[in-house]
């Protein structure tokens, strides 16, 4: 028996982000809730729901949808690209335009090195400043 796409983009990712700490959600019984809840180094949590497509298409349920809309802080779409092998970073709070625009949509990180710095990095001065880099 193969490894489902999701199952080996969560295990990239676990190997990647060792300093994250992890937990695999398995819920059946509340629909829309992301896959990972993330716990970085700066005391952060956060949710990532994980994504694999053969095509520009990305596959969102309607409880996904509903859960990102409602909780648009701190929540991500961890994306794989089967054909081009490349992992994109989406925020929940862009889950509408990704569902409408598939992969063409520009992600907030590229590659699976990107996106894990991201998300240790969440709740940083430097992410949260209403300054730009460099002003201090």
């Amino acid at each position: 028996m193969s490894i489902k796409p999701e199952r080996k983009l969560w295990h990239e990712l676990k190997k990647s982000t060792p300093q994250i700490s992890w937990t695999r959600i398995e819920n059946s019984g509340s629909f829309g809730t992301p896959d990972l809840l993330g716990y970085n180094s700066r005391g952060v949590f956060f949710t990532v729901e994980l994504k694999a497509t053969k095509t520009n298409k990305v596959r969102i349920s309607p409880h996904q949808f509903s859960f990102h809309v409602k909780h648009s802080k701190n929540t991500f779409i961890l994306v794989k690209s089967l054909s081009l092998n490349l992992v994109k970073l989406y925020e929940g709070k862009d889950i509408m335009e990704l569902g409408a625009c598939g992969l063409k949509l520009e992600p907030c990180r590229l590659g699976i090195e990107a996106c894990g710095l991201h998300l240790d990095q969440l709740g940083s001065y430097r992410m949260n400043s209403l300054f730009p880099s460099g002003f201090e």
